[in-house]
């Protein structure tokens, strides 16, 4: 019988041996995580496990009893620390496990603050991992000050947690506007003024010259000379792919682990799916790093494993939880040169990115019907009238008859 292992227990591993065993994969699988918790939800750790509103358990994607009624075994806390892709094993500790295919579901790892500027003094924290939020969580109280470095949506989730424990919280971002990277000017203008509202300082333009303390952090000083005092600090700077076991095992890597359009990669016997894979996309190559484009493509990998010989062809969504708001977004907005505005209506707005003619994302504040809409029109790959969607006599339903 094939022996299937899967290194990296998040969501792409849990969703590809899963998906192995519905769909009929009958020999061994082995599921092999370094943290010592099953797989978990990542998304609630910068909102509702950080605000204490979830139990770990509750963050669990599957209880002790599914992988045991499907004959799958979990190995936690267990590091992998070599690959011998010519001798088919992989090991872990003292143990080495052989596999006839291999899957590298191993995900992202967070960007650190250099250590020359101050990276390596306690009191500062990603958020990445339960580990990481469990250290956090004790730094939370009502009064304290605290700087987050990256005006990303971790970084500006993690400032809607922070301000609503009632700390005191100032985001700093280098680039001219927090969102910068991933949206539009009109999205990066809403988050701003609803966290300004709630009393978080937004600083845009600056950047972090160094962290200052003994040991400890206790100041960041930018580099307009400006120092902020501080009790502790939160990096959210982005991620990398983690590709270190992907090295190991001499696969080819270009933006994550490469591999073609059915998941695998240079090594015929090894495959990749979730935030450490990029894979062919509109003549480039495109690594995405989201919960359903970790499911996805693990369920697409795990059926090519067993021989379905099917294109992964990705239909991106996205969504942020700040507050009261509900950010949902449909489709990739590169290359966009136009946005088109809807509303806003009552707490509802929504914003439309368009290339020409061509519509490409929309991003829907506390407006589940356009974000609906908008992906349901990219998925038919439909032209839409700007004009139409702008007007706010238009029903957005009637775009998709």
């Amino acid at each position: 019988m094939t022996h299937i292992v899967v290194i990296g227990a998040g969501q792409a591993g849990a969703a590809l041996v899963a998906k192995l065993r519905s769909a009929g994969h009958s020999g061994a699988i082995t599921l092999i995580g370094a943290e010592t918790a099953p797989p978990y939800q990542r998304p609630p750790l910068s909102k509702a496990y950080l605000m204490g509103e979830m139990e770990q358990e509750r963050l669990y994607l599957r209880n002790a009893e599914f992988y045991a009624d499907n004959s799958i075994t979990l190995r936690l806390g267990a590091p992998v620390t070599a690959i011998d892709a010519a001798a088919k094993t992989v090991t872990f500790g003292a143990d080495t496990l052989a596999y006839d295919q291999l899957a590298l579901t191993t995900g992202s790892v967070p960007r650190r603050l250099p250590a020359a500027i101050g990276g390596d003094l306690a009191g500062i924290y990603t958020v990445r991992g339960l580990a990481d939020v469990d250290a956090m969580r004790g730094e939370c109280v009502a009064g304290r000050r605290v700087v987050i470095i990256g005006g990303g949506y971790i970084g500006l989730e993690a400032a809607a947690v922070a301000s609503k424990l009632g700390l005191h919280v100032t985001v700093v971002e280098m680039a001219p506007r927090i969102l910068q990277r991933v949206a539009a000017p009109e999205t990066s203008d809403y988050f701003r003024a609803l966290h300004m509202a709630h009393g978080v300082t937004i600083i845009e333009g600056v950047g972090l010259d160094r962290l200052l303390g003994d040991g400890r952090v206790n100041a960041a000083r930018l580099t307009d000379g400006r120092e902020l005092p501080c009790d502790f600090v939160i990096a959210g700077v982005g991620i990398l792919p983690a590709t270190a076991l992907a090295e190991l095992a001499g696969v080819t890597l270009d933006n994550g682990i490469a591999t073609d359009a059915h998941g695998r990669t240079s090594d015929p016997a090894i495959w990749a799916a979730g935030d450490c894979a990029s894979f062919p996309w509109r003549g480039g190559r495109l690594r995405l790093e989201s919960v359903q484009n970790a499911i996805d493509q693990a369920e697409t990998v795990a059926e090519n494993m067993l021989g379905a010989g099917r294109d992964y062809v990705p239909m991106p969504w996205f969504w942020s939880d700040q507050y009261d708001t509900k950010l949902q977004i449909a489709g990739l907005n590169t290359g966009y040169d136009r946005i088109v505005t809807r509303g806003p209506e009552g707490e509802s707005v929504s914003f439309w990115y368009f290339r020409g003619d061509a519509l490409l994302a929309v991003d829907a504040m506390n407006d589940p019907r356009a974000y609906m809409v908008g992906k349901r029109l990219l998925e038919m790959g439909r032209t839409v009238d700007p004009a139409a969607i702008a007007d706010p006599a238009t029903a957005l339903k009637s775009l998709l008859k």
